[in-house]
């Protein structure tokens, strides 16, 4: 008999948004410093995103108008997107766009001080952890405008042959420091304008912008598609002297989140997207995998371990989701049982071990919950940790737990919860509610585990991420997956450990090439104990210019392994000077880096090279470039292909429904998901 191996799901981050209708405070805002005075206005908001090759591009330029009659320093905040690589933070400086340097970041916040101290024009683009990236400005005229442009750029996944890309405007407010920042302006005055361009190598059936019902969606042809926003107020009308109007042109206070579908059918493919500027020199890939629907449906019995959060910031808001388990356990089946553990600053456990999941079971230990009272903090590794007790190796097993994976009690580090699930054998399948969500933390934590870890926006389409949910889990898994190479050098890849697959995921490989040439690519893994293998071959170019972008996906992808390597090891100046020797190799903004504008003159005084002003001018000179040549197909293993059967997709179906919906259908999730002993 097998040895089984008990999974865990976890609805993690949703203790803030995902069972209540918050008050969703705005990205995006310029705030004055060390001042009473009001806050920046946002005259003007427009987004540029060209989705193209597997990965987006968004570039956005905002104009800040100071209604006071003072200079004044101020602060530009944005949220971090998902796998996004910052590299242009350009700012207007007498008219002209300047665009920043990276540096370190000790010196960065030096020359930045020393600068605004001499009064001359400065700003300064650092990241805050996970949560944001931070931008102060100074001076800021009275009376007169500042425009600043951000661009960042990343990969974009499909998964189960739907697309998603989101715009982040909602701030999580899990950060009490920053929530008073947060509740300043959240409207343009004047212009808005979101517009998306879209080129893919496969037919597109359908665009959907679930809470924008307003959007101009054309469809140019089935590959190429274009979505707008835009409006315009408080500008004169041409030949009329009426006063602005005072209404607002959009508010900033919700994600914008695309989705596309493809069309049913295609093929299991291998694409490949390159960079190389010299023969013989160094190139970069980027090779996406998008396996066939060969991994078969599975069914079998299990436990449920619900871990939930009962900390003070549940308030308003613990009845609703016992009202959620309340509709789980119903929908269990009679041989399946539970387990029910609430943590706050200590963990404890409501049931006594695992209790059948008959009807006056479950009404009992539900009336014990509607009689607890959140309060305290939370320690999310004592509830985490007595919910992975108990569990049986003759069953399979769920654990689902409830959080916003912000822990503030016990044992706080990302290491530690790292070390508690390699300890264990166990899955963690995490959805990332909220752009505040520490999402680094459960990503890790999933990662870890060979689980996986789904972010979710207020805007979702939250029952199709559900679909995408169950069919992880209703499906075989590749797992101890292995990538190998020959006909061509390749080194510096990144995932460094791929770990396992699920139905309907797609695999985005970053590395380095030497030569040019043909490639056998091969994938070892197994399924259910069994060894499974997939190849084939595919050209790899000597030259190609047409993608510089690669090369930043590729050093942030890096970045990221060495920070999950330095968080799960502790300390590590070696790491921590990679990182930031990769940063400023390839002008990334880090928790090591930072951006620096400055007059032109000043980075020649002060000896900063201006190789991210050149690096800027490259992409977008080969953004121009890939516009004139049009869609591209770059799928390479057509004459070889890797995978015999088309691509997983959910066929018709699915809806808009807002956060609060994940409570309703979660006995939905418990009802259709299914787990198999690995």
């Amino acid at each position: 008999m097998r040895t089984l191996k008990p999974i865990v799901l976890s609805l993690a981050a949703m203790c803030y948004a995902a069972f209540w209708s918050p008050a969703i405070d705005a990205a995006g805002l310029m705030t004055p410093t060390g001042s009473s005075l009001p806050p920046l206005e946002i005259s003007e908001h427009h987004v540029d995103v060209v989705i193209e090759d597997g990965y987006a591009v968004t570039s956005v330029e905002q104009v800040f108008h100071n209604p006071n009659g003072a200079d004044l320093e101020a602060i530009y905040s944005f949220p971090v997107p998902d796998k996004a690589a910052v590299g242009e933070f350009t700012y207007w400086i007498d008219g002209q766009p300047v665009t920043g340097e990276v540096i370190e970041k000790e010196r960065a916040r030096e020359i930045y001080e020393t600068e605004k101290q001499d009064g001359r024009e400065a700003a300064l683009a650092e990241q805050d952890s996970y949560r944001t990236f931070d931008i102060a400005v100074y001076p800021v005229r009275a009376g007169q405008d500042v425009r600043t442009r951000l661009t960042y750029i990343q990969p974009v996944h499909v998964d189960t042959s739907i697309g998603r890309y989101v715009y982040p405007l909602e701030e999580g407010g899990v950060d009490e420091e920053k929530l008073s920042f947060w509740t300043y302006q959240d409207a343009v005055k004047e212009r808005f304008s979101f517009n998306l361009t879209f080129r893919s190598s496969w037919p597109i059936d359908e665009f959907r912008l679930p809470q924008h019902p307003q959007a101009n969606i054309q469809m140019l042809s089935d590959t190429e598609w274009e979505v707008s926003l835009a409006n315009e107020t408080g500008a004169r009308e041409e030949g009329m002297n009426t006063a602005p109007t005072p209404a607002i042109a959009h508010r900033l206070d919700q994600d914008i989140v695309v989705y596309w579908r493809q069309s049913e059918g295609l093929p299991g493919s291998v694409e490949l997207v390159t960079f190389k500027e010299q023969a013989g020199g160094r190139g970069t890939f980027m090779m996406t995998l998008t396996p066939g629907d060969d991994l078969a449906p599975i069914t079998e019995g299990r436990d449920w371990v619900f871990v939930l959060d009962l900390s003070g910031s549940m308030q308003g808001k613990f009845q609703s989701l016992v009202e959620g388990v309340n509709k789980g356990l119903a929908s269990l089946n009679p041989d399946d049982r539970f387990r029910i553990v609430l943590f706050n600053d200590r963990a404890r456990e409501v049931t006594r071990g695992f209790e059948n999941a008959d009807p006056e079971a479950i009404q009992s230990y539900i009336r014990a919950l509607e009689n607890t009272r959140p309060d305290n903090g939370t320690n999310l590794f004592a509830g985490l940790d007595l919910g992975m007790q108990l569990l049986d190796a003759d069953r399979s097993s769920a654990l689902i737990l409830v959080t916003d994976g912000v822990a503030n009690l016990g044992y706080t580090e990302k290491k530690d919860f790292l070390d508690l699930l390699e300890n264990q054998d166990v899955r963690l399948f995490t959805f990332v509610m909220g752009n505040s969500a520490n999402r680094p933390l459960l990503e890790s934590m999933a990662k870890v585990s060979n689980g996986f870890a789904m972010n979710i926006s207020n805007s979702d389409d939250i029952a199709g991420k559900l679909m995408e949910a169950t069919s992880r889990l209703t499906h075989e898994t590749l797992h101890d997956i292995d990538i190998r190479f020959s006909g061509v050098k390749v080194g510096d890849l990144s995932p460094e450990r791929v770990g396992s697959l699920y139905r309907g995921q797609q695999l985005i490989v970053f590395g380095h090439y030497w030569t040019g040439g043909v490639a056998n690519v091969t994938i070892n893994g197994k399924v259910s104990g069994e060894d499974t293998r997939y190849s084939t071959l595919f050209e790899f170019p000597e030259i190609s210019t047409l993608h510089p972008e690669i090369d930043r996906l590729w050093a942030f992808a890096s970045i990221e392994d060495l920070q999950n390597r330095l968080d799960y090891f502790g300390e590590g100046a070696d790491i921590e000077q990679a990182i930031t020797d990769l940063a400023v190799e390839n002008g990334l903004v880090t928790n090591y880096t930072s951006m620096i504008v400055l007059r032109d003159k000043r980075f020649d005084e002060l000896g900063i090279n201006r190789h991210n002003k050149a690096r800027v001018e490259k992409e977008h000179l080969a953004r121009e470039q890939r516009a004139a040549q049009g869609v591209r197909n770059n799928r390479v293993d057509q004459n070889q292909p890797m995978y015999s059967k088309t691509r997983p997709s959910h066929g018709n179906g699915g809806g808009a429904f807002g956060p609060w919906m994940l409570v309703l259908l979660l006995p939905l999730l418990l009802k259709h998901i299914g787990f198999r002993k690995l």
